[in-house]
């Protein structure tokens, strides 16, 4: 696959819309792993061969089973959903034989991680409500710019990613957790070596959608650009990105520039995932699947399923060298379809 990547996007190298291949280069079958969700969010696979899967706007977290069925497993408490605020990201992590589901959740207030053990096995599994601890709360809220993905780097810290919560002239403030990568420990205390003595890991973003980790460490993000540029960026800690004074590729000696930049109209970057240090990146609004290669950075991004499956909110690596992708046309931008919406696992012609 990589291979494959590299050498079409060097040799083409064409305008960002112009790189999509056409619909009869996919050859294999889509698999459709679950229909009916309501305007799903964020998908975490598990050890057992299950998955979970958060709705939004009912603050539901549902299991897909090892064997293939969709069920409830419970409804995080306090989800105050609107605009693009409600039940958001997921992340799973063990820690001292507990099984720990976090969610990135809106309040009326803030948003927030909270954490709740994860309990059962495939085909019963459980949100433990008695024993809910809030991460970390305080992060701004409004009904739009809210960010909401989490995830637990190589290091064991999670990561969270924050909107500046239409408060643009914070972004780049130290002290405001809008406009972020948070970096925390298991229990919400700011993790070791943080810039700032502080939750804050990078600043100056203006809606973080998406982290994933390749395999030297590096991490990547992307994010929402607002009229020009969305921006897929290279992490690094206490790295300032520029916005809102910057967006794009904008060469200035205070920011970073991003890596690789969409039109909105084009991608509207949502969850990204890192498979054979390729970088996935789940279009919303471009209703494409967009796939970056870092060994080739001067190259364009390669697009695949144009409008296939209308909006794309997720994708995440899936078993055996699959990836899987969430659909979102139900969370009142799309235009729902039969099923809609659905977790699949598309494939790519071999080669």
């Amino acid at each position: 696959m990589r291979r494959m990547l590299a050498g079409a996007v060097v040799a083409l190298a064409l305008p960002l819309a112009a790189c999509a291949p056409p619909p009869d280069t996919l050859q294999e079958p889509t698999v459709t792993l679950a229909t009916g969700l309501d305007a799903p969010w964020s998908v975490v696979r598990l050890d057992d061969g299950s998955a979970v899967i958060s709705q939004r706007d009912d603050g539901k977290v549902l299991e897909l089973t090892a064997s293939g069925e969709l069920r409830e497993a419970g409804v995080v408490p306090g989800v105050v959903s609107g605009g693009e605020a409600g039940l958001n990201g997921l992340a799973v992590r063990e820690i001292d034989g507990i099984r720990w589901l976090y969610a990135y959740h809106a309040t009326a207030d803030d948003n927030r991680v909270v954490r709740m053990p994860l309990t059962g096995s495939s085909g019963s599994l459980r949100l433990d409500l008695d024993h809910a601890e809030t991460v970390i709360d305080g992060i701004p809220h409004a009904s739009t710019h809210n960010g909401g993905r989490i995830a637990f780097g190589p290091d064991g810290m999670l990561y969270i990613g924050t909107g500046d919560a239409g408060q643009r002239e914070r972004a780049r403030d130290p002290e405001y957790l809008g406009g972020k990568i948070l970096r925390v420990t298991p229990t919400g205390d700011p993790a070791p070596g943080n810039p700032f003595g502080t939750a804050v890991y990078s600043l100056g973003h203006r809606n973080v959608q998406g982290v994933a980790w390749d395999s030297s460490g590096t991490m990547w993000a992307s994010e929402f650009g607002q009229d020009t540029w969305d921006e897929l960026n290279r992490i690094v800690l206490g790295g300032d990105y520029g916005w809102p004074d910057y967006e794009g590729k904008a060469g200035a000696a205070d920011a970073i520039d991003p890596v690789a930049v969409w039109k909105p109209e084009d991608a509207s970057p949502s969850g990204i995932a890192v498979i054979d240090d390729v970088v996935y990146i789940a279009g919303l609004r471009g209703q494409w699947l967009w796939l970056f290669d870092p060994s080739h950075p001067d190259a364009e991004p390669w697009a695949f399923f144009d409008e296939k499956f209308g909006r794309l909110r997720d994708v995440i690596p899936g078993p055996d060298g699959t990836f899987w992708v969430l659909t979102n046309n139900t969370d009142g931008r799309g235009q729902p379809r039969e099923g809609d919406d659905k977790l699949i696992q598309p494939a790519f012609p071999e080669g």
